[in-house]
């Protein structure tokens, strides 16, 4: 049995779609996209119309109901543009939104959930900040009770979308020190005393935009509490592990794409009058590239198999996120290197593939956070 007992027919023909989609819409552009360190705005309401965004949200929002390999599925192919950075940018609403859909109303659903699914509003997520990332439990933003308003104040760094997001779901300091005073907040970016830095120039993912938000006695309404006050750290908690599966993908499909572009590449290349592919040190390094991706794929299938049957996979998807980012790191490292010079050049897949790469042991969590968390549960 292969990959059939976790991927059926529904699936093969939603693969099959987006695939056509990403040939035609936006491999031809994602050269220039990545150059101009942006792509349309306009790409999120044509995706959204296709009902790529809405992929596993209640259908009475707007959404595509689904299991979680049909998410898979559409993250993959959406991966085969070459852009991480696309990618980020495009599904920044699924960080964003889950929060509101597992805990928001109905009022808040309508209005946070269903334009943003449908393409026509941007949704970021924020909670790390200056003075610490993977520390949620220590956020300074500040939220005080004001009658039918919370008062914000303080600011988030290196949010995916920031500049361009219409709403930010943001975690914020509603009560005491510690994990036990946050709370989550929809903060729209029309509220007075809301700004954005300038897209902040980043190694990698560089058509996503990144920003700097600043909170200077924003009036947020009441209304826009999502789910209980207090409760927040939990509500992040929760939301990480998907963030961590969709990250998994992320590493693998690079490490995947990076293995082909080698691959490839070994057979065309000649060097001393023989393929590169023709020398057993090149072949024997494809192997164990292979392999890495091979193993590193099955797991992370393997977890969210798990997860969709409702078990809890906390440490698993922690192993597989820094297993996939390990093989991820390797195998694009081994890519470039077959590809020699040629693979430090921005005109090769590979050298994208590489710089892209990099964020994804840092995001969702460091490695050193996800050895921290399989230790306790080990312990």
């Amino acid at each position: 049995m292969g990959r059939e007992i976790y991927f059926g027919k529904e699936h093969d023909l939603v693969r099959k779609s987006i695939r056509e989609f990403v040939k035609k819409e936006l491999t031809p552009n994602i050269d220039e996209w990545e150059e101009n360190e942006e792509f349309p705005k306009e790409l999120y309401q044509k995706v959204g119309g296709l009902g790529f965004l809405g992929t596993c949200y209640p259908k009475e929002y707007g959404g595509t109901p689904g299991d979680i390999f049909l998410k898979i599925v559409v993250l993959e192919e959406l991966m085969r543009s070459t852009s991480g950075g696309l990618v980020a940018g495009l599904g920044s609403l699924d960080i964003a939104i889950p929060p509101i859909i597992k805990n928001g109303t109905h009022e808040q659903k309508e209005r946070f959930v269903r334009p943003v699914i449908a393409g026509e509003k941007i949704a970021a997520l924020g909670i790390t900040e200056p003075g610490g990332g993977s520390d949620v439990a220590n956020i300074k933003t500040i939220a005080k009770r004001d009658g039918d308003y919370y008062i914000v104040n303080g600011s988030k760094t290196f949010i995916t979308s920031g500049v361009r997001a219409d709403q930010l779901t943001c975690a914020v300091r509603t009560g005491g020190d510690g994990a036990h005073g946050i709370s989550f907040l929809v903060i729209e970016s029309d509220t007075q005393g809301y700004s954005t830095s300038k897209k902040l120039k980043k190694t990698g993912w560089w058509p996503s935009d990144t920003a700097e938000i600043f909170f200077d006695d924003c009036k947020v309404p009441v209304g826009n509490l999502i789910g209980k006050e207090n409760h927040g750290f939990y509500y992040i908690m929760d939301n990480f592990q998907n963030e961590r599966l969709q990250v998994s993908v992320m590493a693998n499909m690079t490490a995947l794409i990076a293995l082909e572009q080698a691959m490839k590449y070994a057979k065309e290349r000649k060097a001393f009058g023989k393929p590169l592919a023709g020398f057993q040190v090149t072949r024997h390094k494809i192997v164990d590239m292979a392999t890495l991706v091979e193993v590193s794929r099955e797991f992370t299938y393997r977890v969210a198999a798990k997860i969709n049957a409702g078990e809890n996979q906390v440490k698993e998807i922690s192993m597989a996120k820094n297993f996939a980012c390990s093989v991820s790191d390797k195998v694009t490292y081994d890519a470039v290197q077959i590809f020699g010079g040629y693979g430090y050049m921005r005109e090769s897949i590979v050298e994208r593939l590489y710089r892209d790469n990099r964020i994804l042991s840092i995001g969702g969590g460091t490695t050193e956070i996800m050895k921290e968390i399989i230790s306790k549960l080990m312990m």
